[in-house]
């Protein structure tokens, strides 16, 4: 296994949540904890391993909890129909199980249509937390916006069905589509690409991607749903962009300011769409302030 990858596999542990095997992540304050506990949301097609250069300063001041979505990273990959509902459910226990009563969440990708599932449970009365705080960044939370890529289009091209053991999707295809959603300015990491797609192909996971890329239709028939929980939810919204974001461009974060208003925005120049891997510590200055 590739060491960055094994890195992280060591530092969280597999529960057992709904039934399933989820590879989680608790890591507690490094001081006092000044702040409720963080739930961080991954993105599509990788994993909680995209945080793995900036969670011990995102612990500065309180836990943060983290988890591979089901059918993600080193969490079981069963041949199901992947829904927000099932990963909202897996969160919900998780939170649940740690006896978590409030919270901050941090999401991306797709982890923020997560999140705008939990957010609408909670505001629904249906999830019995207290939600302090939110950090949005990078994810098509206006699909007619999103600029979608070859990639994503041919794998909602693809039936909803795992692909046989003789179709599989070959490795530097997987890797170049993530790759290309970065900046021009961003130099790519062959080691942290490789730690990557150990994730993502863990249990032969890539050849669920056609089943999991599904979040792009059920996003485009529930928006009111999950992006108007995200623009309603009266808890406290920061949003960081990369700017130079191929997919979920810029220009949603102008729509959300308009649809909230308030909000604190910070807009990262060179950086595309994951910019906790492209440029950690700019990403954690935006987040939790200029380290001291």
């Amino acid at each position: 296994m590739n060491h960055r990858a094994a890195a992280w596999r060591a530092r969280g542990r597999v529960r057992d949540l709904c039934g399933r095997r989820v590879f989680t992540v608790d890591i507690p304050a490094r001081g006092a904890e000044q702040e409720p506990p963080l739930l961080v949301l991954h993105g599509f097609p990788t994993s909680s391993f995209d945080f793995h250069r900036v969670v011990d300063r995102l612990a500065s001041r309180r836990r943060v909890l983290l988890f591979d979505m089901l059918g993600y990273g080193l969490s079981d990959k069963p041949d199901i129909a992947y829904t927000m509902a099932v990963q909202a459910d897996i969160a919900m226990a998780l939170v649940a199980g740690l006896g978590v009563g409030r919270l901050g969440l941090l999401t991306h990708d797709v982890g923020d249509t997560v999140g705008g599932e939990l957010l609408a449970r909670q505001l629904e009365g249906g999830w019995d937390v207290e939600i302090t705080d939110r950090t949005l960044t990078n994810g098509s939370i206006y699909v007619e916006l999103a600029q979608l890529s070859a990639g994503q289009l041919l794998l909602l091209g693809l039936p909803d069905e795992r692909l046989s053991d003789d179709t599989p999707l070959d490795r530097d295809a997987v890797m170049a589509g993530v790759e290309a959603t970065f900046s021009p300015a961003t130099a790519v990491d062959p080691d942290e690409s490789a730690a990557q797609w150990e994730m993502i192909d863990h249990q032969r996971g890539s050849q669920l991607l056609p089943r999991l890329i599904r979040y792009v239709e059920e996003r485009r028939a529930h928006e009111d749903r999950f992006t108007g929980a995200i623009e309603r939810h009266p808890s406290s919204l920061a949003v960081v962009w990369g700017r130079d974001d191929p997919i979920a461009v810029a220009t949603m974060t102008d729509r959300l300011r308009r649809a909230r208003g308030a909000l604190d925005l910070v807009v990262l120049d060179g950086v595309g769409h994951y910019p906790m891997v492209e440029a950690p510590d700019r990403f954690l200055d935006a987040v939790v302030g200029p380290a001291g």
